[in-house]
């Protein structure tokens, strides 16, 4: 323990580091509270993760993940993928709208990939 340092976080802090940062956490003590985490990765979007990023047929978190969640909760869940896919973009006031490209576009990612 001499060389773990645990941040002292208030309900609603983030925490932000590096994922070159060697990282864990310590244990999970309270039984009425969950501890989540969530992961941005960022890069070019001819360098992300397809749409299959979680694995299985279906891909995406495991299906109890998804209830009780509002549209702009399930959109933050999605995976990284390119922008010639649809995707549900949050607007200011936490409504979903999808995003897509011309059709044109779509035809043409249609013939070549």
């Amino acid at each position: 323990k001499e060389y773990i340092i645990q941040p002292e976080t208030k309900a609603g802090d983030v925490v932000l580091f590096s994922e070159g940062t060697v990282h864990g956490a310590m244990a999970w003590t309270p039984e009425t509270r969950q501890r989540r985490a969530a992961l941005y990765r960022f890069s070019p979007s001819t360098n992300v993760y397809g749409r299959s990023y979680f694995g299985g047929e279906d891909g995406g978190w495991p299906k109890a993940m998804y209830e009780d969640l509002s549209d702009a909760e399930r959109a933050v869940l999605e995976p990284p993928y390119a922008n010639r896919l649809d995707r549900p973009n949050i607007l200011a006031d936490g409504s979903v709208e999808i995003t897509t490209r011309h059709e044109r576009k779509k035809q043409h990612d249609r013939e070549v990939f």
